[in-house]
Formats: structure tokens, sequence, C-alpha cells
């Protein structure tokens, strides 16, 4: 524990009281826990039942501040609910996939009552005594509708209260806080400034506009019954990064973190130089321990997904608190508070949509390369004495197609891995399930890039029907020519070496479970077949960040074709392929990609949907800055950007019709991150060898 913590623990460690329900406390004594750990679990838990507190306290056994006399964080609430909460709930979807992340969506919609304020463990429940007090002495002058007024900033979108109302709220805000002091003994500071219900805060400035139309899709003039609701938090981790895990992890080593989908980690960017790189030190919310862990296990959670929901006071029902039980009107899911579901204002959900139909650029970063994986000298790895290809790993794609100058243009050239082929199918997948129409592609020249596009295309063309197995080998692109695993003898028997289509379930394709009778890409629905890719060498790395001192051989349009590839031999790129100049500096690249994006989207029809543009890590900065009208990067700044980009990282970029401008927002499908795996050696387990 730190220094300061210290400290400020010392001064709340006061001489329990017990005074807790003993309905819920005299069945943890009775297990055996001591007074203040079943206090300190009940105050944790939101003192619902004694069977979350124990379930807690098992979790906690190895939490080395269980001891600890650290008091909960509480703070008073005033929520929406009803229709008024759904379409706030649905301005904080759009807002954040239009406009990403910002302040407010950090939080559930709220009007904040007081400051947070420390309670001790024994003394909690006289802060629900104090709300129901608060909340019986003001229900009836409490307004039915609030008059909500919006107010826009250059960095501040919300809801204002205004006039009489705002008073009342103020009058209960106060009552409660002389009701905390004088039965808890605590110091509460009532809210007395202008009350607010925040929409955005600290967004990008030119996402003004485009919240402000979000917001104006809100109708809050309507009846709305207004719930307190008061929340507890832990105060140690308030300025803490909170992190969600997204896959299991099991512990290599002592010092590290057990991880399970949806457990929570606070990590303190402050600490983080002891941890390597891709991995961080942080405390788990569920057990208390610390640890080390992988980051690329885990996702960016909301600051209130860890806070407690205590008590509840709604205005509008004539009941006592008592009568008010946690989940009969609100429940909370995702650190937000819930109504019980009623139906959507099919209006605003209209207006809402009606922002979304808007022309979009899809920058994502080519699938894993073989060189990233085997190292500057994979050539050599699978290369004969001849000079001809073989497949020494799995990993290594089953064959290369051919070029006119033989297998040594691709050491500068690398194709993708046979894992790097499945993540480009898989992000084509998930674009398809998200409902994304794709319109036009266009692909640097690099190999590895012009495959990701492939393949994308062919995950976009979905399932259903029959796939075309001819000689043991599935047709239409998905064979050995571009890296994907032959079928196994078991397929090659039921096609019986017959030239004719057979019907194979998904179980036999890459382990996937059936959807449908079988794996379908009819040629008629084959995206890679309808759509063809557009080389443009304009978007190819920067090529100081190549070796040698010449560009790079490149396969030309012919060879693409050749290989198979559905590439178009009409379009006329913004830079021909012979005018990338080897070691050009900064400014020139930046001004290349500036121009080539441009063209790209002057090229593409107005209003057609999604533009593809399948690059580099570098292209997910360089493609982008230039539409949204920002400067590049200083060199140094984009260099360590892009270290951090990792295969199918995407940004997704909108345009903004009424102002004539683009807008980043939220990629339409999530982030890819798989693992490392280490060569095996099958001798190293035979004895004597």
């Amino acid at each position: 524990m730190a220094a300061g913590e210290t400290q400020l623990y010392a001064k709340v460690s006061n001489k329990l009281k017990v005074r807790g329900t003993p309905s819920l406390l005299e069945p943890l004594l009775g297990m055996g826990f001591p007074v203040h750990t079943a206090l300190k679990a009940l105050a944790a838990t939101g003192r619902k039942t004694a069977e979350e507190a124990s379930d807690w306290l098992r979790c906690h056994r190895d939490d080395p501040s269980l001891d600890d006399p650290i008091p909960q964080e509480y703070a008073l609430f005033l929520c929406p609910t009803g229709s008024l909460l759904e379409q706030l709930q649905e301005f904080w979807r759009e807002s954040r996939r239009q406009c990403t992340k910002n302040r407010a969506h950090e939080v559930f919609p709220h009007i904040t009552l007081c400051d947070f304020f420390t309670c001790e463990d024994h003394k909690v429940e006289c802060l629900y005594e104090a709300l129901r007090r608060a909340g019986d002495r003001i229900r009836a002058s409490f307004p039915a509708a609030l008059p909500l007024a919006l107010h826009s900033s250059i960095s501040y979108l919300g809801f204002f209260v205004n006039d009489s109302p705002a008073d009342v709220i103020r009058e209960f805000a106060t009552t409660f806080a002389m009701e905390v002091a004088v039965l808890a003994d605590c110091t509460v500071k009532p809210c007395t400034k202008q009350l607010h219900l925040t929409l955005a805060h600290k967004f990008y400035p030119h996402h003004q506009r485009t919240l402000e139309q979000l917001a104006r899709a809100i109708h809050p003039g309507h009846a709305c019954p207004w719930t307190a609701a008061l929340c507890s938090r832990d105060m140690r981790f308030v300025h803490y990064q909170t992190l969600r895990a997204i896959f299991q992890y099991n512990p290599q080593n002592e010092d590290e973190l057990t991880l399970s989908p949806g457990d929570y980690i606070f990590v303190d960017p402050s600490q983080q130089e002891e941890a390597s790189e891709g991995w961080v030190i942080g405390t788990s919310h569920r057990t208390g321990c610390r640890g080390f862990l992988p980051e690329n296990y885990t996702e960016q959670a909301n600051e209130s997904d860890t806070w407690v929901k205590h008590r509840t006071y709604t205005f509008s029902l004539a009941t006592d608190l008592a009568s008010r039980k946690d989940g009969e009107t609100s429940s909370r899911r995702n650190g937000e508070l819930h109504p019980c579901q009623t139906p959507r204002d099919v209006s605003s959900i209209q207006a809402l949509q009606a922002t979304i139909a808007r022309k979009s650029v899809l920058a994502v970063r080519h699938g894993e390369r073989v060189d990233q994986i085997f190292g500057k000298s994979w050539l050599q790895q699978c290369s004969t004495p001849d000079g001809k290809y073989y497949r020494p790993d799995l990993n290594f794609p089953c064959s290369l197609p051919r070029r006119s100058n033989g297998i040594k243009d691709f050491e500068h050239d690398p194709p993708l891995s046979s894992c790097g082929i499945f993540q480009s199918r898989m992000a084509g997948e998930a674009l398809l399930d998200s409902g994304v129409r794709l319109a036009c592609v266009f692909s640097s020249p690099a190999l590895r890039c012009v495959q990701t596009a492939r393949h994308i295309l062919e995950g976009t063309a979905g399932s259903g029907g029959q796939l075309e197995v001819r000689n043991g080998r599935p047709s239409g692109g998905l064979g050995c020519t571009e890296g994907m695993a032959c079928l196994s003898e078991s397929w090659r028997m039921a096609a019986g070496q017959k030239e004719e289509p057979v019907e194979v379930s998904e179980h036999d394709f890459m382990g996937r479970p059936s959807h449908d009778q079988a794996w379908a890409l009819p040629a008629e629905l084959k995206l890679e077949k309808k759509i063809k890719i557009r080389v443009e060498p304009g978007i190819f790395e920067w090529t100081k960040w190549e070796s040698g001192k010449t560009t790079p051989t490149l396969m030309t349009l012919d060879e693409l074709k050749e290989a198979d590839f559905n590439v178009s031999m009409d379009y006329r790129p913004a830079f021909p392929l012979a005018s990338l100049l080897p070691a050009e500096s900064y400014d020139e690249y930046v001004n290349r990609c500036a121009v080539s994006v441009g063209w790209i989207t002057s090229t593409c029809p107005r209003d057609v949907g999604v533009i593809l543009i399948v690059g580099h890590g570098s292209t997910l900065d360089s493609c982008t800055r230039p539409l949204l009208g920002l400067p590049p990067r200083d060199s140094a700044d984009f260099a360590q950007l892009v270290r951090k980009i990792p295969s199918l990282g995407m940004c997704f970029c909108e345009e903004n019709k009424e102002e004539g401008k683009w807008e980043l927002v939220n990629p339409p499908v999530k982030t890819l991150t798989h693992g490392s795996n280490s060569a095996f050696n099958w001798r190293n387990w035979i004895q004597g060898s």
C-alpha cells in the first residue's frame, strides 16, 4: 500500500460499532467471518444478501487489504428512467459509435447531487435511512417533469435544469446531506451549482455538430420517473484505469493474475515501468489480488462498471424505501441503471438512423506476414537448394504465386502466413455480421495487402449452399495457392477425386460449428468475384522503412491476375508503381498518402457505402489524418504509434455531409487479438534423444 493511502486510511480507522442488520450480519458471523470483514463485504456488495457477501469474502480470501479499514466512497445521483432513459442510452451508443468514446461514456446518465464522501462500513444503513427521510420530505413537491435545456460548447454537451425544479432538487440534496451528518456523522457536500445531465464531455471539436444532431433527437419534455440512486466505489482506485478481461488467462508464474472473462482490473498508469511490453500490473476487482496480466487479454471498461448500487428512491411511486427492492424498478447492467424494458421512441431511433447513412472509409492493416513469425531469414527456411519452395511449418502458406524473377522476390515482399489468411477471413466475416456494405476496395501493391483484401472479401461472402471440392481441394480461390490448408483425407474420400461438387459440413472445415447444412460460397455470392481490387501504389509503406537501397520488387498486375487475384486492370492509380521513391523523406511519404486518399475518395461515387483501404500499420494514420483535416504527426510520434497497431487493426471515418468534412468513429467490428505459439520439436519428447 502506498504511503499516501496508509495515511488516508489511518484517519478513518475508528473503533467499529456494530449496528448492522442482524438478518444479514449474523449468518456471516455464524460462518466464522470476523465482524469487520463481514461488514466490509456487506458494504462492498450493497447490503443485498448474506450469500453475496459470503461469496465476496471467499473471492477475497487472499486479498492483502482485507483487514485494512478502507471505507467505500458514496455519492447520490438523480437518474432518469422509462422512455427518457431509453433515448439517452440510444444517444450513448450512437455517439460512441460515430464519434468515439468521451468522458460522458464513463458513467450512466445522471444528475450529480453530491460529491463522493466516505462512510464507515458499520454506518452504511444510516445512509439508507437518510435517503428515505430526504425523499419523503421532498416527494410531494418533486416536479412530474423536469425542464431540460440543451447546452453546447466546444468541449461540453448536456441538459441544464433551471428554475424552480432545480431548486427542489437542490433542496433534496441538501436535506440528504443534513440527514447523513446527523445519522452517520459523515460530511456530505451537496451540489448547489448549475444542475446538469451530461451528454458528452471532452470530445474532439470536429464532433460537436454530429453530437448536437444526435442530441436533438432526444425529447426530454415528457413526464419521466426520476430515481435517486445511492452508489459506492472503491476509493483506492479513483484515478486508475479500468480494464475488463475478455479471455481466460491462467497464470504461468506466481506473480501473475488469474483472469476470467468479465473480471475487472484496476491499473495505475504511473506504475507500469516494471512491466514488460504487452503486460500491465493491475489489481483484480473480484479478488483484490495484485499481479501481472497480458494487456491484450483485456479491453477498456467504463469508470462506473465497478460501482455498487445500494438503494434507490423513486419519486413517482408512493411507496416507502423498504418496498423498493433493487431490481423492482431498475437493474444494474454494465454500470448503467436500467428500468424494466419499455418500447423505444420510434421517432428518436429514426432520427438517429438518419445520421448513419454516410460515405465511409475503413482503413485496415494487413494480416500476419510470414517474416513477422519466422524472421528475416524466413525464405531460407522454405527454399530448396535449387530455389524451389516447400512448406517447413504449418504457418507457412501451402504454396507461393509465380513471379517472373523467381522466389527471391518474396524476400522483401513477403506473403501472409496461414494464420494471417485466417485472420483476414475472420475480419471479413465480422464485417458481414455487422451489416457493413463494401462498395470499393483499394489495396497497397504489397502482396500481403492484396492477399488480405482478397480474403476479407471472401469472408464477407457469407455462408450457405455448397462448397466446390475438386481434386480434394476447395475451388474458387480457397485452395493452397492462397495458403489455405488442404482438405483432409476424409474430404478427399468424400469427394471421390471427382470433378463434381459435394456438400461438406462446416464441422469439417477448420473445426467450426455448423450453422447451415454446408459451408456456402456460391459463385454468385462471392464478393471477391464481384468487387475488383484496385491496387494503389500511393498507399504503400513508407519506403524509408523498407530494407535495401531500392524500392522492393512488387508483383505486377499481370502477375497478380495470373495468380487468380481479382485485381482491376483498368484502375488508374494516383501514383504508378514506378513512381515510388526509395528511402523517401517523411514529408514525401505523408504527402503521397494524402494525395492518394483524396484520389481514392473522389474516384468512388458519392453515397456508395464503405470504401475499404487495405494497407500497412502506417496507413491507419497517414490515410485518415488528411481526411480529418489534421496535420501530420511528428515523425517520432508516428513511428511509436505504428508499432502498436496489430494485424487487422482498423480505423473508420465517416463523411459529415452537412459540414462537408470527415469524422473518426468507432470501427464496425472489434480488434482481432491472438497470442504467440512457440515452435515445437517432437524429437524432444523421445526418451534418450
